[in-house]
């Protein structure tokens, strides 16, 4: 699966964000090793802390299907899913990917229809914290 097409899925799962105080809509869309998409939108709360990330949406959705092994994820995000920038993923949900996937895990930010940046699980999260710093 191409990057663009991967971005499209998360444009089209963005579309289910339920944002009714920022307005602005987050869409990811996840690709396993074996080739499955899975998507996942912000869901708000009016309680802040309570609200899920489009990514956590994701991941949270295919491990609980799971799906252990992950090859890249696509992010868009913009107000009232006007893709104009790029959505960077927060810390938590770096932290989350570093959970479930290794240093070359690609994280796909999209723009536009022909615009993205990609980068490695490592180069967005360097020295990450994982279950080997618990030993």
């Amino acid at each position: 699966m191409t990057q663009l097409e991967l971005i499209a899925l998360a444009k089209k799962a963005a579309q289910a964000a339920y944002v009714p105080y920022s307005h602005f809509k987050v869409g990811a869309a996840l690709l396993t090793k074996g080739g499955k998409v899975y998507l996942g939108c912000n869901i708000e709360n009016a309680s802040y802390p309570a609200t899920n990330c489009a990514e956590r949406t994701a991941f949270f959705k295919a491990v609980s299907e799971g799906e252990r092994d992950f090859e890249a994820i696509a992010i868009v995000g913009g107000i009232e899913g006007n893709f104009t920038g790029y959505a960077s993923p927060c810390g938590v949900c770096r932290q989350v990917m570093r959970e479930f996937c290794d240093d070359g895990f690609r994280i796909i930010l999209g723009k536009n229809d022909d615009e993205f940046i990609e980068d490695t699980l490592s180069g967005f999260l360097p020295y990450g914290f994982t279950n080997e710093n618990l030993i």
